[in-house]
């Protein structure tokens, strides 16, 4: 599977996030913990909008693991973003090329996964064919990764979020069951349009891949008055990853089975997830 992390808060330095965290998101490219797989190094890309509004989000996305990417960590000691999202890839039988790296976008939206559609070759026609004409060209990739944003656009991720990403689960399943897929889906997604981060936690199986959002930064300065990085960052500064960045005590909190989370301006709820009928 994969790894990834999305950012929205102070704006900083990618570098404070993705390198100098004891187990940032570099080091468990290597090192994953939770994971199912230990290495992550089928590629990796990060997503950012800059501090002015332009309206749609910058892309650099590579084949090249993380651990060694030099031009990753050049990008991400130079570039300054208040939300960005980095993903470090695992693939689960696609090929390993550009196109199929995270994050993937379409005007100002960004969407990242970590899971799959379970026998995704039985189910990629039905689903493909689902897919609005206007945005099918559009997909330039061959994952179940971008069909599943494609299919949440196709069902009004501009207006709903949350109701197009459950019709979007739920076609998934319905074009698995009827293939014979007993658990078609796992899926942690994280999904933005430059202002809110929404997050989705939900398998079929209910037994989703790790997930956990970060406790609030002034809650955490309370516990933790002499860590310099929770001086520095704003009281909205939050994080959602798929694996801690850190053992700090108190810092991090699972998202719930069959969950989803939306963030804005620091605030955060959460909400149970089922997938709809599209």
């Amino acid at each position: 599977m994969c790894r990834w992390l999305a950012y929205s808060g102070t704006p900083l330095l990618l570098d404070s996030i993705l390198y100098r965290p004891v187990h940032s998101l570099i080091d468990q490219s290597l090192h994953s913990r939770l994971g199912v797989e230990t290495t992550n190094g089928d590629g990796a890309g990060i997503g950012w909008y800059a501090q002015e509004d332009i309206g749609t989000p910058a892309l650099y996305r590579d084949i090249g693991p993380a651990w060694n990417n030099r031009n990753l960590r050049e990008i991400a000691t130079h570039v300054r973003s208040p939300l960005f999202f980095t993903h470090i890839r695992a693939s689960t039988g696609s090929a390993v090329q550009q196109t199929n790296c995270h994050p993937f976008r379409h005007g100002r939206w960004m969407w990242m996964h970590n899971g799959a559609i379970a026998d995704f070759p039985l189910m990629r026609r039905d689903l493909s064919l689902l897919v609005a004409p206007a945005l099918y060209s559009a997909i330039e990739g061959t994952t179940d990764s971008e069909l599943m944003f494609y299919l949440a656009l196709t069902f009004g991720l501009d207006e709903d979020p949350p109701t197009a990403v459950a019709r979007m689960a739920g076609v998934v399943e319905r074009s698995g069951r009827e293939h014979g897929v007993e658990f078609p889906l796992q899926m942690t997604i994280a999904v933005t349009d430059g202002d809110r981060v929404w997050a989705f936690r939900y398998s079929s199986q209910g037994a989703s891949r790790s997930l956990f959002y970060s406790t609030r930064v002034d809650a955490l300065r309370k516990l933790h008055p002499d860590v310099a990085f929770l001086q520095d960052v704003s009281d909205e500064t939050r994080l959602i990853v798929s694996e801690p960045l850190g053992d700090l005590p108190g810092a991090w909190n699972e998202v719930p089975e069959s969950t989803y989370g939306v963030v804005r301006g620091g605030a955060g709820e959460m909400y149970p997830f089922t997938p709809e009928p599209a």
